[in-house]
């Protein structure tokens, strides 16, 4: 039928595939995208499924966008299929369902840097790190555990795990309290409504009839425990995903999801989508090669529908300096033969790799965004507007109070905040009423200002609308006037003014929107979405994941570097091969022999990744300025940055260098010859 036109025999195999349980194993740009939108189309127009009646999930707000807008032009009609990522499900979810938990649908969802900040009141006695309390109630959140069910299964032992416990339980008290949930919540909250009500669950489940889930390999121990809740009634679920591109191990993530699906779902069909349609076949060799390495995997082989294409070049450099001269003087001459600027990247491993590029960016006039970099909502100025707004929203959200009392200034000092804020504890009020009461400070320019805020507020309260609601703010709260003052003043102000556009042309595309649902919209946008500039990306191989360009740059290609030490080898490899089959054209790999870091200069040598793909040379040809180090002989004298000047005792080959035994005042040791350097 016309729908399938264009499908390959396996995409078709997958797209018209409609009950029970189904694997699609797609390949790195395999088409997977328009295999899940042609089903869901097929589902739908040709199959007489409900629109209502599917779900498809994914990870990223672009990839959604993308789905969604091919899946409506091949449906052709009115159907509205739910197509979003996780998390925005989630939010929907408890919108509808979470006075089931007793709570009420008003919520507030916070970002990190508001998790981290509750943390700090809560802990402020504490020495402990407020990231890795954060960290250990992510954690625990999105393996599906409370507060409670961890300080039950930690109550016979002493140690920083059961301390990080009752912190968890404070933190969920305190956001109990005010109506926040975190980024997890919006998970861990739809699980426990779903494992609470068997009955419920079996509902939802009859809504939700067809289910599918984009990149599942990157789904954790929670999302899989909501996917068996909403396949309670029926198994109608296709995951589609690629165990070579699993790379969130350190999130959460959980490779055996998809490694182990065909166990957990009967009667599954499994299907691979091999045939690759973005990369020349010198990149999906070297992808190909490398990832074999790997133990741990489904197993397939990317199968090139293009021509082989430009060889794959290989950069050397003595430092970073030089090694960030030389992507330049390459990146300009892929500009001047008019290659678009937005089709090259940079990818690294390591974040504090990419200050050398960006200040050659800089010099050398190269226009470039960090992906990876803060986010627009993100911004100091941007988080005290939208701090203002949640208090709008929620005017005994104590928490946001706190922010903007004093921005701007108002000379509200520390004490005076603490004695309203012992006050509302005694009375059990919110803060904000407890600043209607004027005799609680003694200073009349305190009381003063602080009246003038509460007029303010209350005059903002009585706005109709969300439209009204903006028109009125900057003229009542001055936060432009505020940030003139201060450093970055122009940057500060455009930001703010930027915000302001943004939210008044969501209002002219919904005049019914709430205040609520544009701040929880905030809270669910990711890096890529904001990747639409006219510039060079730099960016982590995490970041790129999803991404595709014509010119590839990956830096750092050194051990320590990548694969980073002490790490998982296997998923490190599968970041090397997502980072290669990012390149649709060509790809070009920086490999230096020191790099200034932590202090100090480091030596470095080739990654392994290099050698396993088969694209390594010989020693020589790695650093052509390196000294030729295989002339030591017994008796020799050596020098050492750390162990001093030591004397050769024996000379032993190793591959492309060689291993000296060296006596340093009596203590032998064992140490590879570009290590130390000659004593004359």
């Amino acid at each position: 039928m016309n729908l399938f036109k264009g499908l390959n025999p396996s995409q078709i195999e997958a797209a018209s595939h409609i009950d029970g349980a189904m694997l699609i194993l797609a390949g790195a740009g395999s088409g997977k995208t328009k295999t899940i939108t042609t089903r869901l189309a097929y589902l739908i127009k040709e199959v007489g499924i409900p629109a209502s009646n599917t779900l498809t999930l994914t990870f990223t707000n672009k990839a959604a966008s993308v789905m969604r807008t091919r899946a409506l032009a091949l449906i052709n009609s009115y159907s509205n299929p739910l197509l979003c990522t996780f998390h925005k499900f989630g939010l929907m979810f408890l919108r509808m369902h979470i006075e089931k938990l007793n709570r009420k649908n008003d919520f507030i969802v916070i970002d990190s840097d508001d998790a981290k900040k509750i943390l700090k009141e809560i802990a402020d006695d504490s020495k402990e790190n407020i990231s890795t309390i954060l960290h250990f109630i992510s954690t625990c959140k999105n393996i599906a555990k409370n507060s409670n069910e961890i300080l039950k299964d930690l109550e016979t032992i002493e140690n920083s795990d059961k301390t990080y416990a009752k912190y968890y339980q404070k933190y969920q008290d305190y956001l109990l309290k005010y109506n926040f949930v975190d980024f997890d919540d919006l998970l861990l909250l739809p699980y426990q409504i779903l494992e609470n009500d068997l009955e419920f669950a079996k509902t939802q489940s009859n809504i939700y009839q067809y289910i599918t889930v984009d990149e599942y390999q990157d789904t954790n121990t929670l999302q899989y425990k909501i996917l068996k809740k909403l396949c309670t009634s029926h198994e109608n679920i296709c995951v589609v995903g690629d165990d070579d591109q699993s790379i969130y191990g350190w999130r959460g993530a959980k490779i055996e999801n998809i490694l182990n699906f065909q166990n957990q779902f009967d009667n599954v069909k499994l299907v691979k989508l091999e045939q690759n349609y973005r990369s020349v076949g010198s990149i999906l060799n070297a992808a190909n090669i490398l990832i074999e390495h790997n133990k741990k995997r489904l197993g397939k082989t990317l199968v090139c529908t293009k021509d082989h294409g430009e060889e794959i070049n290989i950069f050397y450099s003595d430092d970073e300096k030089k090694e960030s001269d030389i992507i330049c003087k390459k990146i300009k001459e892929l500009l001047n033969n008019n290659t678009p600027s937005n089709e090259i990247a940079v990818l690294f491993r390591v974040n504090a790799l990419s200050r050398a590029i960006e200040e050659a960016f800089m010099r050398e006039k190269i226009a470039y965004k960090l992906l990876s970099g803060m986010r627009f909502y993100e911004r100091l100025e941007i988080k005290d507007l939208i701090a203002y707004l949640r208090f709008l929203a929620n005017t005994e959200d104590d928490f946001s109070l706190k922010r903007i009392i004093n921005r701007p200034k108002r000379g509200i000092g520390e004490s005076s905040i603490k004695k309203f804020e012992e006050y509302a504890k005694k009375e059990k009020i919110s803060l904000f009423e407890a600043l209607c009461n004027p005799n609680l400070i003694s200073s009349k320019k305190t009381n003063r200002e602080i009246q003038k805020f509460i007029n303010i507020i209350h005059e903002l309260l009585e706005c109709q609308n969300l439209k009204q609601l903006i028109e009125q703010f900057e003229e009542k709260i001055k936060l432009k006037d505020f940030y003139k003052e201060q450093i970055d003043a122009e940057d500060r102000v455009a930001n703010i003014s930027e915000f302001y556009a943004n939210l008044n042309d969501k209002i002219k595309q919904d005049e019914n929107l709430k205040l609520n649902d544009f701040l929880n919209e905030i809270s669910l946008l990711s890096d890529q979405d904001g990747l639409d500039s006219d510039c060079i990306y730099i960016m982590s191989v995490h970041a790129s994941k999803g991404l595709e360009f014509d010119h590839v740059f990956i830096i750092g290609l050194e051990e320590g570097f990548f694969p980073v030490d002490n790490s998982d080898i296997e998923e490190e490899r599968r970041l090397a091969y997502v980072a290669i089959t990012r390149a649709k054209k060509q790809l070009h790999l920086s490999v230096s022999s020191s790099r200034f870091y932590r202090g100090s200069r480091t030596k470095l040598f080739p990654s392994r990744f290099l050698e396993e793909s088969r694209l390594s040379k010989s020693k020589s040809s790695y650093f052509t300025s390196q000294k030729n180090t295989s002339n030591y002989k017994k008796g020799d004298l050596v020098k050492h940055k750390i162990f001093g000047i030591g004397r050769i005792t024996s000379v032993i080959k190793n591959g492309k260098e060689e291993r000296l035994k060296i006596n340093f005042g009596g203590i032998e040791r064992t140490i590879l010859s570009s290590f130390v350097e000659g004593v004359i």
